[in-house]
Parts: C-alpha cells; sequence; structure tokens
C-alpha cells in the first residue's frame, strides 16, 4: 500500500512538471520588466516605488516589475550601451531626465515611440514636443519640476490697469516683465514698501530665474544670445525693476518665509522652496506661471522620461507600465510622496485639495501656456558652479553696481564660451 501511495505521488510530480514546462495547458510565472531609472534613487523613494507605485501596478495586471536604480547617470549609459551592443537586452524600461534620454538616444539605444497607444490623456505640450528628436518620438513624458511665481491674493487687489487676475494665474500674452515691472510700482506706492522679492541671498536659486527665465524671456536662449541687443535690453529692465525689489532679497535663501510673513506679496522661487508657505497659508497664496518677455515665456522645466530599449522583452507590457505610471492617479502619488510634478493635465482634478493641488495646478497652468520657451538646466559637470556663478557676478556688477552693460557682457562671454567649448555639446 506504502508503494502504491508513493509511486502515485510521484506521478503527480510528475504531471504538474508537465503542465508547467510543456507550454502546454500551463504557462510558468512571467518574468518581470526591469525598469532602470536614475529617478527617485534614495532608500526611502525606492521603497515607495517598490513597495506602493510598481506593487500597485503588479496586484493591477499580474505583470511583476523589477526596479534597479542607479545613482549615477553614467552608469545607466553604460549599461544601456552594453546589452543593446551585445544584443542581449534585459532592460524593458529606462527612466531618465531628458538630457540623458538625449545622450542615449544619440548612440541608438531607443525605439521610436510614436506608434505607443496610451489611455486618453492629455500631455503637456510643451514635454512632449522635447521627447521628439529629429522626427523620432524618443521617450513619454513621466515628471516634472519647476520653478514659479507665488503671489498672496492681497496683491491682487492692486493690479495695474489693463492687468486682471485671470492674465495673471493662466499666463496670457498680457502677463509680461513689463506688467511685473508696473505691478510692483503700484504695490510699493500701496505698501510704502517694495512687494516683490527673489532668492538673491548666496544659498537662493538666483542663478536659475537669471539663465533659465530672464534670459530666454528676453533673447530665446540661454548662453547662445548672452552678448547681444537682445540682452542689452533685458539688463536695462533689470536695473528698472531693482527699486521696487525687496531690499532682503540679497540675503534671502528661499522665499517661504518671507511670504508666509508677508515681508513681500509677490516672489519667484522653486516649488520645493514656496511649499512651507502655502502649508501655512493655503487659502492666501496662489502659484502662477511666470511673466513672459519679447521672445516668450522663458522658464526651466526638469524634465523626466521614458523610453524603451531597442530589442527590449516584454513591449506589451513595458507600454501597459507606462500607461500606469502615466495615469492622473498614479502622477498624483509620484506628487505627494516624492514632490516630482505631473505632466498630464488631467491629474490637477486628481489632486486633493490643499497646499499641493495650488502647486500643481500652477506648475501645469505655466507649462501648458502657448507662449512658452521651455528650457532644461545644461549638463556642464565639474564647470556648473562656474557657469551660475557667471550670471550672479553679471547681475552684481550690471544691477547692483550699475557696470558698463555691453562691456561688462563682453567679457563674461569669453568665459561663458570657455566652458561649452571644454565641456563640448551646443550652447543652450
Amino acid at each position: 500500500m506504502k508503494k502504491i501511495i508513493f509511486l502515485t505521488m510521484i506521478l503527480l510530480s510528475m504531471l504538474v512538471g508537465v503542465l508547467v514546462y510543456s507550454g502546454g495547458r500551463a504557462e510558468a510565472p512571467a518574468a518581470p520588466i526591469i525598469f532602470a531609472s536614475t529617478q527617485m534613487v534614495p532608500a526611502e523613494e525606492q521603497a515607495f516605488v517598490r513597495g506602493e507605485l510598481l506593487e500597485g501596478f503588479t496586484e493591477k495586471t499580474g505583470i511583476p516589475v523589477e526596479y534597479v536604480g542607479f545613482p549615477s547617470y553614467a552608469e545607466i549609459q553604460i549599461r544601456m550601451s552594453a546589452e543593446v551592443s551585445a544584443k542581449k537586452v534585459t532592460t524593458g524600461l529606462v527612466g531618465d531626465l531628458h538630457g540623458g534620454l538625449d545622450v542615449m538616444n544619440s548612440q541608438g539605444l531607443f525605439q521610436d515611440l510614436s506608434d505607443v497607444s496610451l489611455s486618453k490623456k492629455t500631455f503637456v505640450k510643451s514635454l512632449e514636443d522635447r521627447s521628439v528628436m529629429a522626427g523620432k518620438k524618443v521617450y513619454i513624458p513621466w515628471m516634472q519640476a519647476t520653478y514659479v511665481m507665488a503671489v498672496n491674493k492681497k496683491a491682487f487687489d492692486h493690479l495695474p490697469a489693463g492687468l486682471t487676475v485671470n492674465d495673471v494665474t493662466k499666463g496670457t500674452e498680457k502677463w509680461t516683465y513689463d506688467a511685473l515691472l508696473e505691478w510692483a510700482k503700484v504695490l510699493k506706492e500701496q505698501f510704502k514698501t517694495p512687494q516683490l522679492g527673489f532668492p538673491i541671498g548666496p544659498e537662493g536659486l538666483w542663478h536659475r530665474f537669471l539663465h533659465g527665465y530672464i534670459y530666454p524671456s528676453y533673447t530665446g536662449y540661454q548662453a547662445k544670445a548672452f552678448n547681444s541687443t537682445d540682452a542689452v535690453a533685458q539688463w536695462e529692465y533689470m536695473r528698472k525693476l531693482l527699486p521696487y525689489v525687496h531690499t532682503a532679497s540679497t540675503t534671502w535663501r528661499a522665499m517661504d518665509e518671507p511670504l508666509q510673513k508677508e515681508e513681500v506679496l509677490v516672489a519667484w522661487d522653486h516649488t520645493a522652496r514656496l511649499k512651507a508657505a502655502l502649508v501655512e497659508k493655503p487659502d492666501q497664496i496662489v502659484i502662477t506661471p511666470v511673466p513672459r518677455g519679447p521672445k516668450g515665456r522663458g522658464y526651466i522645466t526638469v524634465a523626466v522620461g521614458l523610453a524603451i530599449p531597442v530589442n527590449a522583452p516584454q513591449r506589451d507590457n513595458v507600454i501597459k507600465l507606462i500607461d500606469y505610471l502615466t495615469s492622473p492617479e498614479v502622477q498624483v502619488r509620484v506628487l505627494e510622496k516624492v514632490g516630482f510634478f505631473p505632466v498630464v493635465a488631467e491629474a490637477a482634478g486628481a489632486v486633493p485639495a490643499g497646499p499641493l493641488k495650488i502647486l500643481a495646478q500652477g506648475v501645469l497652468n505655466q507649462s501648458a501656456t502657448p507662449d512658452s520657451v521651455m528650457v532644461l538646466i545644461p549638463s556642464l559637470g565639474a564647470r556648473s558652479g562656474e557657469f551660475t556663478g557667471l550670471y550672479r557676478d553679471v547681475f552684481t556688477k550690471i544691477v547692483l553696481e550699475n557696470a558698463n552693460i555691453s562691456s561688462t557682457l563682453k567679457q563674461a562671454e569669453a568665459t561663458l564660451k570657455s566652458i561649452f567649448d571644454e565641456v563640448g555639446g551646443p550652447v543652450p
């Protein structure tokens, strides 16, 4: 009897093996999609990605995902190049900054995603435009971060003639740097002290405003037209604006505290450095697009995209993962947990009421303006500090010390050229 039972167990085991491995009546568990990314690499953020974000996708679809974080941009490029060259591609999806994706695409590492069909959603047009390189759809926009204006609603009671609340909050063609100057004049007259603030202090992000906001708004470029007639006009404008900028701006690291204390009513800064003011006064402060200049509405976007390597496995499943990661609900979860902003308009309606909703709507309004001149922070390696320091130095000389504009720009231009000559690549 024991022998019969033993033989029966062996036969059952063999039958299960046949069912699992024969490829007939049952299938082996699907291999996981390998998702390689340079974003959300810190331990706490990786825990969120693996334990909440991707686990939700697997529960929904049954498709497992293995997340591989790369703290170094060079490392992910080396891995992808090696896989594609060896024709042994195991990575199904790559998440990286626009610049990194651009570099890898120039090496022929990514598929054209023009044929990818996702569930209906409205991607930010400026990000969509950036994702197409030389006619090839290289990536699907995934996340973004940026810098914006924050306005205390009290300031809206003192708008200059011809400018409305809608113009400012939606970023219409009337919301210009000239309009900002006129508004700042009115505010100073009403409150007897400047009400416009910038983080010009040593630890502030003032250099980002100079090379990524005012320069492209006036010249169309961050550095390419650094010493031009348009640039001269821009610096003349900055001199006119200075009397209406709060004098303590040269000491401020961030604008959240001055806004909370109502030392200023209108300010510019990175979204992360404005959040505390919104948490403190969610009913009083709104986030708006930045003004536009003669060449458009210049602003920096930290753009993150999702690309599929050539010959990547499980392409259909990877597309499902992309669809999931760009869904409004998931975009909102990323905003809440990590602080990256949505790239689809529908996400604004899914953000719970409160500070994050104010921030998200303002960011989407800015990136959706038709006159966008979206720029990316140039990748300059060891010379990045020299690049940003140059803009700060020029501001100090021209605006604070009243140095000659033309000669100052000419001298700085030589240094700027040396930076890009050494690093290589186009001047932005």
